[in-house]
């Protein structure tokens, strides 16, 4: 039987989540329920959008990964089914979309939601996942919709002798992630020595290859699995300790050669 993912902004404290998982299972008993995570921010679809596009193709084909964080963003919510690579989706039409993939997806089809509900997700949700687990075509579960929700992310600013970048999420070490790719740092680099400036700590002048590259407590910089540029400590938490939070720069200025 498929696979089938969670991520939500429930938490672990309240019902939601398990609702959500008894809802699933009362109508297919053999699915596979796996827990992305349920601790996204409360409403943050951006933090939600970033945890499932750095794990779902981890994912074998057919798996039907669920999201749902702010849902009610107008009066009229809705849910969507998409089909992407071999995988399916099942998530709010809030802009999420927008963000969880590199290309403009042009075919979601919207699932209905009962009215004079507070939780009507729930078995929206569970529903369309038995649907498609038993094989009904993604075209099948609503009519299709045309006018999706979308949001822009903050991108990296580039010129020929910086690269601005953003911090956009903290992980539970508090290694410090950044929205520059090291695809687009070595592009701008063209081999020439930089430095890495983030707050009013010392700038870091290498990139390192894992995190014990560095002694226990020392601060270092690498690119994590995700491909992208990381603040990090030696077993320890940069986030807190270097005060950095979400959204603030972080910049990496290149040697520029003399004007002769």
């Amino acid at each position: 039987m498929p696979i089938v993912t969670l991520t939500t902004d429930f938490g672990t404290r309240d019902s939601y989540a398990g609702a959500l998982k008894g809802a699933i299972l009362s109508l297919d008993p053999k699915l596979n329920l796996v827990d992305i995570s349920h601790d996204v921010p409360p409403f943050d679809i951006v933090r939600a959008a970033f945890i499932l596009k750095n794990c779902w193709d981890e994912f074998p084909a057919g798996t039907i990964h669920v999201v749902s964080v702010n849902p009610f963003i107008n009066a009229d919510p809705a849910f969507l089914a998409v089909e992407f690579n071999q995988h399916f989706f099942i998530l709010p039409d809030n802009g999420l979309l927008s963000l969880l993939f590199p290309v403009q997806i042009n075919k979601a089809f919207r699932i209905a939601l009962p009215e004079n509900s507070t939780f009507p997700q729930k078995n929206a949700i569970a529903w369309a996942v038995a649907a498609l687990a038993g094989g009904k075509p993604v075209f099948e579960i609503g009519d299709q919709v045309s006018d999706l929700e979308s949001r822009l992310t903050l991108q990296p600013v580039v010129n020929a002798e910086l690269i601005r970048g953003t911090v956009i999420h903290k992980d539970r070490y508090g290694n410090v992630i950044t929205n520059i790719t090291d695809h687009l740092f070595e592009s701008a680099r063209k081999g020439r020595p930089f430095s890495i400036i983030f707050k009013n700590h010392l700038p870091l002048f290498k990139i390192a290859q894992n995190y014990t590259t560095v002694p226990v407590g020392e601060t270092l910089a690498l690119f994590n699995d995700m491909g992208l540029l990381e603040i990090a400590m030696n077993m320890d938490d940069a986030g807190s300790l270097l005060d950095m939070q979400i959204d603030d720069t972080v910049q990496i200025n290149f040697q520029v050669a003399p004007i002769v």
